[in-house]
């Protein structure tokens, strides 16, 4: 049973390791702006990472969006005016969930519009393949058809 408390510890070390990456000196003293901002960054793409929201991320450019994010919840900014700021800055790809609107409808749209198309083709090959071509069975002439039958009854 010494076992349990070893198996205890590696999971408290593995949820240690999963914990925000806010630094103390990060965290705004009015607990509402705080969740407001916690909220904002849940929801941005740390830029360096690429998989990880900029309040998971230890990178410093992801440190720097954070600060940005608890500047422009105190100069009076709502929620969606601090990611249209950020994302007019940095583009859409900061958006951990982009926007189905504007030209990203084609993106969305591209891969089962692909599948559609290869479907169809793939149809139409298997059609095609089992039909017999005009003029005999192999598309053979006349003089061909006769010789192939000779052939065969030897």
């Amino acid at each position: 049973m010494r076992l349990r408390p070893y198996i205890l510890g590696c999971a408290l070390a593995l949820v240690s390791t999963v914990a925000m990456a806010v630094q103390p000196d990060e965290v705004l003293d009015d607990p509402a702006l705080e969740a407001r901002a916690r909220d904002i960054s849940a929801g941005l793409r740390c830029l360096v990472c690429q998989n990880e929201s900029i309040d998971e991320s230890n990178a410093s450019l992801a440190k720097d969006l954070r600060l940005l994010v608890r500047e422009r919840l105190l100069a009076g900014d709502t929620d969606a005016e601090v990611v249209a700021f950020i994302v007019n800055r940095y583009g859409e790809f900061v958006l951990l969930k982009p926007t189905t609107g504007g030209w990203n409808w084609l993106l969305w749209a591209t891969g089962p519009g692909l599948f559609v198309i290869a479907l169809g083709l793939g149809i139409v090959y298997v059609r095609r393949r089992g039909q017999v071509p005009a003029g005999g069975e192999a598309g053979l002439s006349a003089d061909e058809q006769k010789r192939l039958d000779e052939l065969l009854k030897d």
